[in-house]
Formats: C-alpha cells, structure tokens, sequence
C-alpha cells in the first residue's frame, strides 16, 4: 500500500497537466501513486497521462466523463486509490519541493489522523507575490492531533480539499464523496469534518496553487452560483443530524454564509435571479442559525443582519453604494507623521488610565452640544475623572476657562485619545482610533432623525456619495458601547441606520437639560447678549443642510418677511454649522447668529422657531414654545435626501409653503394659537420622551460612574415638567 494517493483531474488544465505530474513525481519521497484523471481515450490529458504511465509505474491514468465536473473525477480518482492517504491536487497546480516529506513526517508525529491540513500557496498568473491565506487559520490550531471541538474554527468550509490529506479508511469507512455540481470543495469538507474525530495541522506549504489570469471559474458570471446554496444546505442538514454544539455549530455557520454573502455581494457573479438567490439564502439561514447566535461585526454584521429579514432590496442599495463610492474614498486620517504614529503605537501599548475622559463635538468645531453637557456634569459628580476636550486649532479660543482641551491631530491628544477609558463624541472620532479592550466609547448624537442616517441614505445617490464607505461607517459604528437617544423614534431609526451591538441610552439628551433648568433672567441675559431689542418678538430661523445645493441658500428673504411679519419681529438666524464662516450682514432686525456658540442660548432668546427640517425643531419643542414649518422644498428634499416620517402630516406647528403663507401666520396670531398649541403637543408626546432636565446625569452616573439603570434619577413626566420661560407673554402652552 503505497503512503500517499495523488489525485490530479485534468480537465480544462491539460496543458499544465505536465507540471503537476512532474511536482508530484519529482518528490523526495517517492512512496507514492499518482491518478490523473482525464476526460477520456484520445483527449489531450489522456495523452498526457499515458506517456507518464509508460515512463513511471506510480502513474495510474483513469477516466471520468467532463460531464461528471470536478466532483465526478475526484470521486473516479477515490475510486481507484489504493495508498493510505489521498491528496487531491488540481491540474494546474504544484506540489511545493519536500512537501510529501513533511507530510510523512508530520503525521509519524501526530500518528494517524482521520484530516492533516497543510498550508498553501496562491500563485498570481504573473507568478507575483504568493499569498498563504491558510496560514492565519492554521495558526490558531492545537499543536499536536486534536479532536475538532478543540479547534472550532478550523470547520473545512473555509480551505480547499486540496489543502490537506485525507486518511482514506477514514473516507471508504464513512462513504464519503464529493457531492455534484460547483462549490464541491465546501459540501466535501464541510461534511468530512463533521465525520473526523483526529485532526492535525502541518504550518508549512504543501501545495501552489497557480491563479488563471482569467479567474478562478467558479468566480465567473453564470447560474452555477446558485448550486452555492445547494452545498451550504448539504453540509446544514447534515450537522443539525449531528447536534453540533454551539462552539462548533456557531463557527460552521459563519463560514458558510461569509461564502454566500460574498457571492451575494457580487452581483456580476449572477446575471439574473439575484433576488431568488438571496431569498433562498435568507430561508437557509433562519432554518439553521444556531441557538444564541451572534453576527460578526461591521459590514459583514450588517449583511448578516439584512439576509436574516430576508431584506434584498436594502442588501442591494448598501452594496451598490458602496461600490460608487469607494474610489472616491479619501485615505484613513491615522496620525500624522512617524514620530506621531510611533508615539501613538507606544501608548496603545500603555495601560488604560481608569481616570481620563476624552470628549468631541461636531469633529472639533468646539465646546458644544451633548459632549459639552456631559463634560460640564462629570466635573460635578465624577471630578476624579480628568477630562480633555478636543478641538480644531482654528476653535481652540472658543474653549470656556478652565476646560482642558488638544487640538485634534496633535501628539497629545493621540496620545489621550490611546490611554483614556472614556471616550465621547456626538460624531465619530477618526478612522485611525483603536478601540481598545476595556475602553468605553459613547456615541451621543446630535439631533433626532427626520431626514435618513447611516446605511439608510445608501439608497439615495446623491448623500450617499458624500458620505463615503458605508463598510468604514460600520467598523466606527462597532467601536461604540453606548448610543444615546432623546425618543424612541430615535431608538428605532438608530438600529436601522448604525446597525451594532451597542446598548442603547434612552435618557434624552443632556445639551437639552439647559431648557428645563434656566429662568427668566438667563433668557433675559442671553436676549441682551444677542442684541435682541426689548419688547420684540425673536423668531429664531434654523434651515437645514440641502444635500443637493453646494452652499448655503437662506430660502427665504429675511428682510422682507420682517416687514410683512409685523413691527415688533426679529429674526434670528442660524445657518447650519456647515456654512458657519461668520455673520452675515442684515438690516437691523435680522441677527446673524451663526456664529454663536451655543444653539442652546440661541433657542432660549427665541420666542418661536421658524424650520424647514432641521433637528432643531425636536430640541426645541421641549421648550413648549411655537414652532413653525417654512416647507417650501419638501417633496424634492424628501427625494433626495429621505425622511423616516411625513412630517406635512405630523408637523409641530404651522406648516407654510411660501413666504406670504409664512408671514400671515405672523400677522393673524396663529403661529401662538390654540391649533399651533396642540400640533405641538402630540410632537412633543412623540419625540421629547426623555428630555426632562436631568439626562446629563443620567449618562454620567451610568457611563462614568458605572450606576445600574435602576439606580438613576426616572424620566419625569412630561405634564410635570416646567421649561424656561419665553420673553414674549402671549403664547399659547400645549
């Protein structure tokens, strides 16, 4: 019985037949027999063949008919084998120099073992720079022979069958045999590790396998890749009859769909019946998830999730996407300069400080919004927790006198940003950020979505290109511990769009606390502060960013509005904080407050909020003051930006079209009005659920302080909250 059966199908590959045959008998270890299979008498592999049998009795030619496929050859070859071990190596590739040595070797080590997996080489066409893509796998394995559960990852799927050697008892006695049509490698493998009760590794390279320049065939347009399925399903079954434990169930599974999901992913691969390919796949995968799974996470995380509710269509926006915009990508912003970078590495390698919280707003614009009220808390009820706000260098003078703060990029606040255990932002912090085991990101956001987020903006082109890589967006998404949320709406809409394994905070948002906790002298200050005449009524006008225009267009001629608005009306106006280059010159009764610091000041000197769709509105209808819809691009801002709701239908107030609809709402009283009141009332029933005062404590005692749920201060009622009071006297409470 000879040690080793090599068997080599030879279809499509006959010209590199040759070489196979010569790497194979070339072997120092000569203890061998070798099976090409050919398609048939008189093909050019038969021919082939022949001539190395008439030269060397170790050469064994059989047939199988091409349209048996690969599998059908690889079972004649089995057939045929006499040796105690089988090795399958394709016509086209090698057998590395000593590579049947070390095998022998290995296995007089291990003894026998039912599988020895081997690593391999994948050869570009241009023989470039091999790859080892075994490797990384292989090294996580038991040193010596294990049983599969000590080595759960190693499930077969993910290596091909000519990655190992099979003790062939082990085959014959378990009748195993590679199933029809494509993707046999994974039904084969799949299905033998299931059976294997000894298996080994040898981390060294047996075979190199030579890429065609064309691809691999299996990776080529056609219906084949729906027989994919048919593997995955075959391997399934068959270890839902074994009971696998989860520890093995688990990584099966994982495997299996990363290969669907791949195919998936490339729609080039299946010219038609995409949708039926990945309805069959999602049936497939809630049949046999295993009990307590958990997907992986980031964009795989996320393909995962979206084949689990069988949701196609958004599987195909988030993949379509991302590929039109990933040339566009601009290089992660790791830190600057080697010293910088060095330094950083250095300090990753340094323990956490248990004691340092890092804090970021609005990518460094300044000392702002839910991080700024966070931060402000923390001094009061965590001042062991040192905390370090970062900033651009161009806002570094806005930061308030006592607050410790770097410029982002800097040496230092890398260095912060790799030692602190607390890390908060109401965006993202950069691409090159570590998420370090122990350390405790929270993302507290900045608004309540009207307009789609996330993933959710895949599906329209024109936010979708300026967003960048939805794949990056998700590996900053799976950084995050804690996502805080104002309202449930938000809470909903945050799952869809930042998919993750966060924990949701639903404690409202603390830069929101100020409405609740300010008197009539702080408004009154800050209406002074903002040159609001005395006696005016302030209407505080707020647009949003238009995806589709390239700069800011106030929509409304401001002057004009004041005169047809009435005598004693102001208006305030804030730009979004994309277009914050200064003020802007008005004509006295418009005030540019743009620039200023705080929305939060802005909406308490305010008497009304005039909005198109800005996030402002959500905020600000916790103040129970007036709020007036100015919609006069509504269907083509819905079109190209989104919306989770109709807010025409669910409006805090008013909803006016034009300038003359929008100043007669003015000018007859009603934009203070009873119906005004009540609109408000059931938008701030819906969306001011948490808002209550006390969120910044909430987050503090939870995040920093470590306080269970159940030990924080409750929401108060809604009835029995009491906002800041407004200047103006006249306006109607919900």
């Amino acid at each position: 019985m000879p040690r080793f059966s090599i068997i080599v199908p030879s279809h499509g590959v006959e010209g590199r037949l040759s070489q196979a045959l010569d790497s194979v008998l070339a072997q120092s270890l000569g203890d061998v027999e070798v099976i090409p299979v050919c398609d048939g008498p008189g093909c050019l592999g038969a021919h082939v063949a022949d001539r190395y049998a008439e030269r060397d009795s170790r050469v064994a030619p059989v047939d199988s008919p091409p349209s048996d496929g690969l599998a059908g050859a690889r079972n004649a070859g089995l057939r045929a084998a006499t040796g105690a071990y089988v090795l399958f190596l394709d016509g086209d590739d090698v057998l590395a120099p000593g590579a049947l040595t070390a095998l022998d070797a290995r296995l007089a080590a291990t003894g026998d073992v039912d599988v020895l997996y081997a690593e391999h080489e994948r050869v570009p066409w241009w023989e470039g720079e091999p790859a080892n893509p075994a490797a990384p796998l292989l090294a996580k394995a038991p040193d010596g022979a294990f049983a599969p559960s000590d080595a759960p990852q190693l499930t077969g799927v993910a290596l091909p069958a000519f990655g190992a050697v099979w003790r062939r008892s082990f085959v014959t006695g378990h009748r195993l045999a590679f199933p029809e049509g494509h993707f046999t490698d994974i039904g084969w493998a799949g299905t033998a590790l299931l059976h294997a009760e000894r298996v080994a590794v040898l981390r060294s390279v047996v075979v190199r396998h030579l890429l065609r320049r064309q691809g691999s065939r299996l990776n080529r347009p056609g219906a084949h890749h729906t027989e994919l399925l048919d593997q995955v399903e075959l391997v399934l079954t068959r270890a839902a009859g074994q009971r696998l434990s989860a520890e093995r169930s688990g990584p099966l599974f994982e495997q299996l769909f990363a290969t669907v999901l791949k195919t998936a992913a490339h729609p080039r691969r299946l010219p038609s019946g995409r949708g039926a390919f990945f309805d069959r796949a999602s049936a497939l995968y809630r049949r046999h998830r295993p009990g307590g799974y958990r997907p992986p996470g980031g964009s795989l995380g996320v393909q995962h999730r979206l084949l689990a509710a069988g949701s196609y269509a958004a599987f195909a926006a988030l993949r379509a996407a991302n590929r039109s915009v990933s040339g566009t990508v601009a290089s992660l912003p790791y830190p600057r300069g080697l010293r910088t970078r060095l330094r950083y590495r250095r300090d990753l390698r340094r323990p956490l400080d248990p004691n340092l919280a890092v804090y970021c707003a609005y990518w460094g614009r300044g000392y702002a919004c839910n991080p700024a009220a966070i931060h402000a808390k923390a001094r009061e009820l965590a001042p062991h927790i040192r905390s370090v706000f970062l900033v651009e260098a161009d806002q570094a003078h806005t930061v308030p006198e006592g607050v410790e703060y770097a410029v982002l990029g800097s040496r230092r606040a890398w260095e912060v940003l790799a030692r602190a255990k607390y890390l908060i932002n109401n965006a993202n912090f950069a691409e090159g950020v570590v998420k370090r085991t122990g350390s405790v990101h929270l993302q507290t956001q900045h608004g309540t979505p009207l307009k789609t987020m996330g993933l959710d903006q895949s599906t329209f082109p024109v936010v979708a290109a300026a967003t960048g890589s939805f794949t990056k967006l998700l590996g900053r998404v799976d950084r995050w511990d804690f996502n805080l949320s104002a309202n449930r709406h938000s809470t909903r809409m945050w799952e869809r769009a930042f998919p993750g394994s966060y924990e949701h905070l639903e404690y409202g948002y603390p830069r929101n606390d100020v409405y609740f906790t300010a008197t009539a002298d702080d408004v009154a200050r800050v209406r002074r502060e903002l040159g609001v005449p005395e006696g005016r009524t302030a209407v505080l006008y707020a647009p949003t960013h238009r995806d589709h225009r390239s700069g800011f267009e106030p929509g409304l001629d401001l002057e004009a509005f004041c005169e047809a608005a009435g005598e004693d009306v102001v208006v305030l106006l804030r730009a979004h904080y994309f277009y914050d280059q200064g003020a802007r010159p008005g004509d006295g009764r418009v005030i540019d407050v743009t620039a200023h610091r705080s929305t939060e000041d802005v909406c308490l000197a305010a008497d009304a909020l005039v909005t198109d769709y800005s996030s402002i509105m959500f905020d600000y209808a916790g103040l129970d003051r007036p709020i007036v819809v100015y919609a006069d691009d509504w269907d083509v801002y819905r079109q190209t930006r989104g919306v989770y709701f109709d807010l025409m239908a669910e409006p805090p107030g008013p909803v006016t079209r034009t300038p003359d609809e929008l100043a007669r709402v003015f000018r007859d009283g009603s934009w203070a009005g009873e119906e005004s009141a009540a609109l408000r009332a059931r938008f701030r029933e819906r969306f001011c659920e948490f808002d209550d005062g006390r969120a910044a404590e909430r987050v503090v005692r939870r995040v920093l302080l470590g306080e269970p749920p159940e030990a924080l201060p409750p929401v108060i009622p809604l009835a029995e909250r009491v906002p800041a009071p407004a200047a103006a006297a006249t306006l109607v409470r919900s």
